[in-house]
């Protein structure tokens, strides 16, 4: 049960925001629900007085329909049963003349609906936690003419003989006959200083921004509570629950993560006597632990094609996203470090670029310096929390990864992935192509290994998107734990990085060939391989692979440099790839002849400095190796992007040698 732990101490950390709206990443609602209430989208808001007066009505704009509203455990969770909210409800719950402008041919009655909702809305307006609005609201239902009112401001559409059809749609999906309703109470206030005139404090109309109204709603259900027992998670003698929340991932999610309602098959016989011995969660504890979970998910959560991850520190404090690429993490700690002078930044990026052996110093300074930065402002005591959920069926919601491990691991866990797969990447930034050293994102490389290209970009799309999910269950564990990248994604990336031809656009490929070489990096660390690769040219290494992929980009060179200005084709080297990294000697015999017309355009010197280069790695080759027609593995990738990038960075001269 830490999960449950870790999520109760999330909500009692934050407990202060519970009730108090809030905006998200990207500008949407956000709120951390108060414990017995939940979220709905409403289509109408109704307004009255405080006598019960109606005031008018009106429809809810598409980004106004996010409503907190207070629910009952049974409410909550109702599917085709009659089980009224406590205040906002659909019109069959409120409107004691549904049955008189709703045409009832098809045999339904709701007016045990809206009795069972009257008798709960009654209850609490009599109970020691009334509220001024729950009295307006009980007072203008009890005249039973909400459907009459709603037609006549022509907020519910009749037709020539006053019925409301369901074929009228609200915000385009919601029948008419089906729409949510909220309240708004109006109450006299001073026009000078827009307060009530008994209080000293402001107090909205709206009833679900009212936090007096959530208060009340929570005193009143803690004093109904019925048969208590033993909370596994507080030890306190409490209200149990048998029925828990939904819309954990987002509000159409019907998925539920704990179910204890089987009384019927008895999945705990033979373990237990009875359910609460098998499992024991206080109703109050449970709205906890949900609300802070919904908080989280829409607060920094992410989507991957149904599976949702979120991570989150003990303490609050701001962390790297274990699944974006090293520049957007440098980009996010430069961008919200207001704290740090820029002294101190560039001081420790100095550091950093003094410390790194590789051709792009600069850009994995920046990495090195967020997360040092990261580093000091943590706790000896923070930890970090990782949950991730996916859905086998529509109401079952498991976990599929659950850790739980101290901050300072998992930033170093975090560098080492960065690090590891530390190469030269390209990413389409500001309007332009950017390149920068690190490792692209998890979302990147789902697209890379099983994308399809358009327009010059790899998507995933159709059957292709589930493996979005797969990549980030995979490489989770791979991030923030540490464990060995899986091979056969190696050579998957390997597999796609070896077949140019097939990618429209040559920067596709070169982001493929990046992805490849930085994967097949990681794995000759995780060997502990004698060789320690970067993007910089190794001249000492004798491996095969190594050697044969410097061998191809000379080819690809040569070709390159001896064509038209004009002229826009692959080259052989390109041409052949695959088939040189599964018959290297036989294919490279091909290559030569080939590439011999485009040697002899060269100018002289240029040539001679290309066929000493061909000589001089043919003599590197170990004794019988050269011979061997055995296939490459990934290592030749790592030298063929070696020498193309030492080819594309140095200076060429024209000079006679």
């Amino acid at each position: 049960m830490n999960w449950i732990g870790e999520l109760y101490d999330l909500y009692e950390r934050n407990r202060e925001l519970a009730g108090k709206a809030e905006r998200g990443r990207f500008g949407e609602p956000l709120i951390l629900l108060p414990v017995f209430h939940t979220t709905v989208a409403a289509q109408i808001t109704v307004t009255v007085d405080a006598d019960g007066n109606f005031l008018g009505a009106e429809r809810v704009a598409e980004e106004d329909k996010l409503t907190v509203i207070p629910v009952t455990e049974k409410s909550a969770s109702r599917t085709a049963g009659a089980e009224p909210h406590p205040l906002c409800d659909n019109l069959k719950y409120l409107a004691g003349d549904y049955h008189t402008f709703i045409d009832g041919k098809n045999g339904k009655d709701f007016s045990k609906n809206h009795q069972l909702y009257m008798d709960g809305l009654r209850r609490w307006d009599e109970s020691d936690f009334s509220h001024e609005k729950v009295r307006a609201v009980r007072r203008y239902l009890e005249k039973g003419r909400l459907i009459r009112d709603l037609i006549e401001q022509k907020v519910l559409t009749a037709d020539e003989n006053g019925m409301v059809s369901p074929k009228e749609k609200i915000q385009k999906i919601i029948p008419q006959t089906d729409a949510f309703v909220r309240f708004r109470v109006e109450s006299e206030r001073d026009p000078d200083r827009n307060v009530l005139l008994d209080r000293e404090y402001y107090v909205p109309d709206e009833c679900w921004r009212d936090q007096s109204l959530q208060d009340a709603y929570i005193a009143y259900t803690r004093s109904v509570f019925g048969k208590k027992g033993l909370s596994y998670l507080t030890g306190e003698e409490t209200a149990l629950a048998y029925l828990h929340p939904k819309k954990i991932r987002n509000e159409g999610d019907g998925s539920k993560l704990v179910s204890a309602n089987d009384e019927t098959n008895f999945t705990f016989l033979g373990r237990f006597a009875n359910r609460e011995e098998a499992f024991a969660i206080g109703y109050e504890d449970s709205q906890k632990v949900h609300n802070a979970l919904k908080w989280i998910i829409r607060k920094q959560g992410r989507d991957w094609n149904g599976l949702t991850v979120a991570a989150w520190a003990s303490d609050g404090t701001a962390l790297p996203d274990w699944s974006q690429d090293t520049d957007t993490i440098c980009d996010e700690y430069e961008g919200w470090e207001d704290d740090e002078t820029s002294e101190e930044l560039d001081e420790r990026k100095e550091r950093a670029e003094a410390e790194y052996l590789g051709p792009d110093p600069k850009s994995a300074a920046r990495f090195l310096a967020a997360i040092e930065g990261y580093k000091t402002k943590l706790s000896e005591l923070t930890h970090l929390t990782v949950i991730a959920l996916d859905s086998a069926t529509s109401g079952r919601l498991s976990i599929v990864e659950y850790q739980n491990l101290a901050a300072s691991v998992y930033l170093t866990n975090l560098k080492a992935w960065h690090s590891g797969c530390g190469w030269i990447q390209v990413k389409y930034k500001n309007s332009r192509f950017y390149r920068y050293s690190g490792v692209v994102s998890v979302k990147e490389i789902a697209a890379l290994l099983y994308g399809t290209e358009e327009r010059g970009f790899l998507i995933l799309k159709g059957a292709s998107e589930k493996m979005q999910a797969e990549v980030c269950k995979r490489l989770l564990p791979c991030i923030i734990l540490g464990r060995s990248v899986p091979q056969d994604m190696v050579d998957l990336a390997v597999r796609r990085a070896s077949s140019p031809v097939s990618f429209e656009s040559s920067m596709v490929w070169e982001q493929v060939l990046a992805l490849a070489c930085s994967l097949v990096k990681k794995k000759s660390i995780e060997r502990k391989d004698k060789e320690v690769w970067s993007v910089a040219l190794n001249e000492k290494s004798c491996d095969r692979n190594y050697l044969y992929g410097r061998l191809l980009a000379v080819a690809d060179r040569i070709e390159y440099r001896a064509q038209d200005i004009n002229e826009v084709r692959e080259t052989n080297a390109k041409r052949f790839m695959n088939a040189f990294s599964q018959q290297p000697f036989r294919t490279w015999q091909i290559l030569e002849e080939r590439i011999e017309p485009y040697v002899l355009k060269l100018p002289v010197a240029e040539r001679l400095r290309y066929e000493h280069l061909i000589d001089k790695l043919c003599w590197k080759f170990e004794e019988g190796d050269f011979e061997k027609n055995d296939a490459l593995n990934g290592l030749y990738l790592l030298g063929f992007h070696n020498q193309a990038y030492a080819f594309r960075n140095q200076k060429e001269v024209n000079e006679d040698e």
